[in-house]
């Protein structure tokens, strides 16, 4: 495999890997040698650890002494401590999207939703999340602020790890959060600031049993 501008070299391999993470194939405790990675990339030792240094970063390894890098363990507190922070924060991102847009600003998170819909009729549940971390992104750039951005930037594998599990078990739920992001669309689209949290708050709770119930059925199926 190869790499290529105009992302980072380390950037792309920290991806590389988070996808493998993302996806169940490295599993929670599993080492990451960076001899492999590097000899299967064909990249060099040092754009290998600054990768490591940023999946640790986005809480997808730990990095540990005499052991190195190990993939984070996804555990029912951690699930519910992610969630708990990810609402608090999508309520203020949504907030600040209803408060700041003008015109046409939600052109393109309505493009991105667009793009769910389409993905959703057509099963494809991969491209569904991707769309939907997209269409976070653009609000991002409606809201304007830089800590926030950076913040969900830094969770966003994360949530993505936790919330593929749950569509891994429960097909379904690409379904719901498809409802989700239309209905909050629409009160942001109103500026409705009492519906925003509510809509919000309901939505993430759902997702973080869902997600529980999941890792509850791997833990089981792996016991």
């Amino acid at each position: 495999m190869s790499f290529l501008a105009p992302e980072s070299l380390s950037e792309q391999i920290a991806k590389y890997l988070a996808a493998s993470i993302i996806q169940g194939k490295l599993r929670p405790g599993e080492r990451i040698q960076e001899a492999r990675v590097v000899n299967e990339l064909s990249v060099s030792r040092g754009s290998v650890r600054e990768a490591l240094l940023i999946l640790e970063r986005r809480y997808l390894i730990n990095i540990l002494p005499r052991r190195g890098a190990v993939v984070a363990e996804l555990t029912p507190d951690k699930v519910t401590q992610l969630y708990d922070l990810y609402i608090s924060l999508l309520v203020m991102l949504a907030l600040q999207v209803a408060e700041n847009w003008r015109d046409d600003a939600l052109d393109p998170v309505l493009t991105e939703w667009e793009k769910m819909r389409d993905l959703n009729e057509l099963e494809d549940r991969t491209a569904f999340i991707a769309a939907g971390f997209r269409l976070m992104r653009e609000a991002c750039a409606i809201a304007g602020n830089t800590y926030l951005t950076e913040i969900l930037d830094n969770l966003q594998p994360a949530l993505h790890r936790a919330y593929a599990l749950a569509v891994r078990y429960k097909p379904a739920e690409v379904s719901n959060a498809f409802r989700f992001f239309a209905e909050l669309i629409q009160a942001v689209a109103r500026r409705d600031r009492t519906a925003i949290p509510t809509i919000i708050k309901a939505y993430g709770k759902h997702q973080c049993s869902t997600v529980l119930a999941a890792l509850a059925e791997e833990t089981s199926a792996c016991a």
